[in-house]
């Protein structure tokens, strides 16, 4: 089958720098082999208006003066309204348009996470992934399960139920719509699956994503999204915060009082004394950018 095929440029807003971006993706684990990473560059299939595609970008700037160019490759021809939705879902999924110099100023009076800045200077957050459907799968799926357990489930459900283009004799797959899984009856979804409780919570999942304009998700009230999150059957208040931070770029709400965030923080700080409470107020010096901070202080710890 032939491919259609467009390209263009983004802009980030500066600083910017990718290649902190593409470490990132290479050691996260729940998206490990989604994705390719080489010659400093990011292919990965995704959905346009539920067309499958498949995206390259690079960057062809410099951290103060960032430029992105991409490339997407289609079964079907993409519309110009399309092309820009593509370049909206990267520019998304990429946090693009996230400006870190407030959150910087704010950093320069906290001279204990001063040298993360340094280290991580320009690094936008990556979502977990193109949709916050799969964000959700995934805090279903690894909840009291081993992440190996958990990893394969989620390849088997995009494996069984995804979709996929070939590029250049390479297959890329994508992990599958709400809309792919809304339908299916629980059978078929738990002889993937093999978890008959993980199978009941991916379809209460499925049918309310299927069911909702994900923008809404990320620019409502944050109390009203979370209230939504919180009716899907498997998520509890962990799971919501974590689809609304990592899923939808919700950083002006962040759970501090995560085991996981308190060992990072006594690292970036050299602190084995701190505590929980110590932690809320270092988070709460970054107001909105609260989630940025617990963001670098885990990447870096």
């Amino acid at each position: 089958m032939s491919l259609h095929k467009l390209t263009g440029t983004l802009c980030p807003i500066g600083p910017f720098e990718f290649n902190h971006a593409l470490r990132f993706l290479a050691k996260f684990r729940p998206m490990m082999g989604q994705q390719t990473i080489e010659d400093e560059g990011l292919t990965k299939a995704f959905y346009v208006d539920g067309k499958i595609a498949l995206f390259n970008v690079k960057s062809v700037g410099t951290p103060d003066a960032p430029e992105m160019r991409y490339s997407i490759w289609s079964e079907e021809k993409l519309t110009a309204d399309e092309q820009k939705k593509a370049e909206d879902e990267i520019t998304f999924f990429l946090s693009l348009s996230d400006d870190l110099r407030p959150f910087y100023q704010l950093a320069e009076t906290d001279p204990q996470f001063m040298p993360v800045v340094g280290k991580l200077y320009g690094y936008h957050q990556v979502k977990f992934s193109l949709t916050a459907f799969e964000n959700a799968c995934w805090a279903i799926l690894s909840q009291r399960n081993q992440w190996s357990i958990a990893l394969a489930m989620k390849v088997r459900m995009a494996e069984t139920f995804g979709s996929s283009i070939k590029v250049d004799g390479e297959t890329h797959l994508a992990f599958p719509l709400a809309s792919q899984l809304a339908d299916l009856e629980a059978d078929q979804l738990n002889e993937v699956v093999r978890n008959t409780r993980k199978t009941e919570c991916l379809l209460s999942a499925a049918k309310a994503f299927a069911t909702v304009d994900e923008s809404w998700l990320r620019e409502a009230p944050y109390e009203q999204a979370e209230s939504w999150l919180l009716e899907i059957k498997g998520i509890g208040a962990w799971s919501a915060s974590f689809v609304l931070l990592r899923g939808l770029g919700r950083m002006d709400h962040v759970p501090l009082d995560e085991k996981a965030l308190l060992e990072a923080t006594k690292r970036v700080y050299g602190r084995d004394d701190l505590t929980h409470a110590d932690v809320q107020k270092l988070g709460e010096h970054y107001g909105e950018f609260a989630g940025y901070w617990a963001h670098y202080v885990r990447v870096a710890g």
